[in-house]
C-alpha cells in the first residue's frame, strides 16, 4: 500500500481554498425611507426581495401579504402597479402597514403605462420607494424615450432609485432585431443566445446612461437582466458585471414551481453569488394554488445563509436516515425544531439578538450522530434500530445529558429554549 505525501498547509491560500471570491465592487444605492432604509450594493449585505401576488387594488389583501412577506424576511416588496385603481391604492397600502409598525421598502412594478400613473398618480410616486422600468417595454418607436424620460424625471423629483430591468420575455425588438442583422453580416456569426445577451445588457446599460443623462444619479439605479435559463443568466450577469458597476439584483425569471424552481434559482444564483455577484436576489417561485408566497423568501434566505454570506435564522443540521434509522421519531424532531426556531424568529430577532447564528443538529443514529452533535451548540443524537434507548445531548461540543423515554423531544426542545435564554437573553440586557 502506498502512502501519500505529508500535507503541506504551510503556503498561502491556493484556489481550493473555501469562500467565496470577493465581492464585486458596486455603487451603493439607499432605497427607502429614514425608518426603514436599506442600502443595496456598496459592500452592503445582500438583500432579500419579494413580489407580491394580490390585486393592487384590493388594499387590505396587499397589506396582509406584504407585512407577511415582511415578517418573513423580505427586505424589500415589490407590487405591481398597472392601472389607476392599482395606483390610488399604494399610498393608502403604505400607511397601513406603518400602523402596524411595518416599514418595508415598497417597490412599484410598471409596465406600459408606468409614465402616465406616475403623473396622473403623485401620491403614488411619493409613496413608492423604488420604481421597477422595463426597458423592453416602457413605451415603443418614437414614444420609448420620451416615456422613459417622464419616469425618470419623476424618481428624481421624488428622490427615488430605480431598477431597470431587462427581461428576455419583453426585450426591446428592434434592439434585437438590430444586433441579430449585424450579426448575420459578421465573417463569423455568433450564435443566436449570444447575441440575445447582448440585447439584454445593451438594453440595461443604454437605458442606465439615458438615466444619468437625464439627471438620475448612479446611486439611485439598480440593474437587472433576467431569463428563465441558467447558463444563459450566468452568462449575461457575467457580462453586465464586467461592463458596469452598478448594483445588481439577481433572479432567475419564471423559475417554476416546487422543487423545479429552487433548485433552478439556487444553481444559478449560487454560481454568481460565489463569484462575487450581486447585491440583491429574488427567488420567483410559482407558489401552489393557495399556497405560502413566503416561500420564496425562505429559500432566498437560506441559499444565503447556507453559502455564508448571510445569517438569518437557526440552522437545524439532521440526517436524511438510512436502514440504521427506520424510527421516524429524528425527522419529527428535526422538523418540529425547525419550524420551532422559524416561527419564533420575528420576535427573538428584538429578544435575542443573534440567536440567528445557533446551530442545531437533530441526528438518528450512533454513525455520524455523536461526531456532529458536538459540530453543533445543541445537538442529539437519537437511538438508531438496535441501538440502546438512550439519546446523548451535546452542548458547545460537550457530552450534556442523556434522554431516555417517551419524552425526549419535549425535553429536548426545553433543553433549547434554555440554552438561547442562557446565551443569547443577555445579549439584549447588555444593550439595553
Amino acid at each position: 500500500m502506498t502512502r501519500s505525501a505529508p500535507a503541506d498547509f504551510s503556503g498561502p491560500a491556493g484556489p481550493d481554498e473555501a469562500g467565496p471570491l470577493p465581492r464585486r465592487r458596486s455603487i451603493g444605492v439607499r432605497v427607502g425611507s429614514s425608518e426603514a432604509a436599506i442600502k443595496v450594493g456598496g459592500g452592503a449585505p445582500i438583500a432579500v426581495q419579494s413580489m407580491t401576488n394580490t390585486d393592487t387594488a384590493d388594499i387590505e389583501g396587499t397589506v396582509t401579504q406584504v407585512a407577511a412577506l415582511a415578517r418573513a424576511g423580505s427586505e424589500l416588496v415589490r407590487i405591481t402597479v398597472d392601472r389607476d385603481e392599482a395606483a390610488a391604492a399604494v399610498p393608502h397600502i403604505r400607511d397601513r402597514l406603518a400602523k402596524t409598525g411595518c416599514h418595508v421598502p415598497l417597490i412599484g412594478d410598471f409596465h406600459y403605462i408606468g409614465h402616465k400613473l406616475l403623473a396622473d398618480h403623485p401620491a403614488c410616486a411619493e409613496a413608492l420607494d423604488k420604481y421597477r422600468i422595463n426597458p423592453g417595454n416602457v413605451g415603443f418607436k418614437d414614444k420609448r424615450d420620451k416615456q422613459f424620460g417622464l419616469i425618470v424625471e419623476m424618481a428624481i423629483k421624488f428622490g427615488k432609485a430605480v431598477r431597470i430591468g431587462a427581461n428576455w420575455g419583453s426585450l426591446d425588438q428592434e434592439l434585437l432585431t438590430a444586433l441579430m442583422d449585424e450579426n448575420a453580416r459578421a465573417p463569423q456569426p455568433r450564435p443566436a443566445g449570444a447575441v440575445m445577451r447582448e440585447a439584454m445588457v445593451q438594453s440595461a446599460l443604454h437605458s442606465a446612461a439615458r438615466a444619468e443623462e437625464i439627471g438620475l444619479g448612479r446611486d439611485r439605479i439598480i440593474l437587472s437582466a433576467k431569463v428563465s435559463d441558467v447558463q444563459h443568466l450566468i452568462a449575461v450577469y457575467r457580462t453586465l458585471a464586467r461592463r458596469s458597476d452598478y448594483a445588481l439584483h439577481l433572479g432567475l425569471t419564471e423559475a417554476g414551481m416546487g422543487s423545479k424552481g429552487i433548485v433552478a434559482s439556487s444553481a444559478a444564483m449560487g454560481i454568481l453569488l460565489q463569484e462575487g455577484l450581486g447585491d440583491t436576489i429574488r427567488v420567483s417561485l410559482t407558489p401552489e394554488p393557495g399556497g405560502d408566497r413566503s416561500l420564496e423568501v425562505k429559500v432566498a434566505q437560506e441559499l444565503l445563509q447556507t453559502m455564508g454570506f448571510r445569517t438569518f435564522v437557526p440552522q437545524v443540521a439532521a440526517c436524511p436516515g438510512c436502514g440504521r434509522t427506520t424510527s421516524t421519531v429524528f425527522q419529527e424532531l428535526a422538523r418540529d425544531i425547525q419550524t420551532y426556531l422559524r416561527d419564533e424568529m420575528p420576535l427573538w430577532r428584538t429578544r435575542y439578538p443573534g440567536v440567528e447564528t445557533l446551530n442545531v443538529a437533530v441526528m438518528g443514529c450512533i454513525v455520524n450522530g455523536p461526531g456532529e452533535s458536538k459540530h453543533a451548540n445543541i445537538g442529539i443524537s437519537l437511538p438508531g434500530t438496535g441501538e440502546t434507548p438512550a439519546a446523548p445531548v451535546f452542548i458547545d461540543g460537550q457530552k450534556a445529558m442523556t434522554l431516555r423515554g417517551a419524552s425526549i423531544a419535549a425535553e429536548f426542545k426545553q433543553i433549547v429554549e434554555d440554552y438561547i435564554e442562557r446565551r443569547f437573553g443577555g445579549a439584549k440586557s447588555a444593550a439595553e
